[in-house]
């Protein structure tokens, strides 16, 4: 295994250890707000320093990017990491939420690793090695389009300037599909795509961190992973489509006609 791929591993376990710890006392945890429905809590502090100290001990000249405790200087590799992906859900006891670490080089992602720690599912891919759930590979769905499409999303719910722009989204979305999902982790929605569970997948002003590993993920499973327009640019404007190849393609499709000069792709 490559071993950067494998010090992930261990920092993702380290920090799903810390998260489990606190989940069925969630009365104990400590709770700040860093904006309006932006919840951070002490075990999300927690969970990122132990995934920070694995990473540390092994690369301690790697660049750091992290939700809580933001960007720490070095080389040309840098970890992205969100150690607590679903912070709401996990405050109320909902059970889908994920801890997510992935390693950028120059601008490419290398690792991928998105844990569930209540289902015991490893996510993980490596550049040109595949993904895997455990120890399965993965391949996303062959779905030939929209219809009959499950497909996953996420609700503005920080940031409500494109809030109507997204709801004419969910309309269009909602005539052909099978359904649309809004678990409320980006990261799991991600691996679901990379997994099969989900057709295909599309959200507004995500943080780095909520989709680095994750967009590995459903690439190294062979689908694809664009901005809104189908371009390269959801790095820098955090909006994003995922999917096999034809069902991204049908969702830029309908994605389209809702772009604008205030919504950038």
């Amino acid at each position: 295994m490559n071993p950067m791929l494998n010090i992930a591993i261990r920092a993702a376990r380290a920090a799903g250890r810390v998260t489990m710890r606190y989940f069925d006392r969630i009365d104990t945890v400590k709770v700040g707000s860093k904006s309006r429905n932006d919840f951070v809590t002490d075990v999300d502090c927690a969970a990122e320093n132990a995934i920070i100290s694995e990473l540390r001990s092994k690369f301690p000249q790697h660049a750091i990017l992290a939700e809580e405790s933001g960007a720490y200087s070095g080389n040309e590799f840098e970890w992205i990491i969100d150690p607590l992906d679903g912070t709401t859900n996990y405050l109320h006891g909902f059970p889908q939420w994920s801890i997510s670490i992935g390693l950028r080089e120059r601008g490419r992602m290398q690792v991928a690793v998105v844990y569930d720690p209540l289902r015991e599912e490893l996510f993980t891919a490596e550049r040109g090695g595949g993904s895997k759930l455990n120890d399965r590979r993965l391949r996303v769905t062959r779905r030939p389009g929209l219809e009959g499409a499950l497909i996953g999303t996420g609700i503005p719910f920080r940031d409500q300037t494109h809030l109507d722009t997204y709801l004419n989204m969910l309309r269009a979305m909602v005539e052909d599909t099978a359904g649309i999902r809004r678990p409320g982790s980006a990261a799991l929605d991600f691996a679901y795509v990379a997994a099969g569970r989900l057709d295909g997948f599309w959200e507004l002003q995500l943080s780095p961190w909520d989709f680095a590993a994750g967009a590995l993920l459903v690439m190294e499973a062979g689908g694809t992973v664009s901005d809104l327009a189908g371009g390269d640019r959801f790095f820098d404007t955090g909006n994003v489509v995922a999917g096999g190849l034809k069902v991204h393609g049908a969702l830029v499709q309908r994605l389209k006609p809702f772009l604008s000069p205030s919504l950038p792709a």
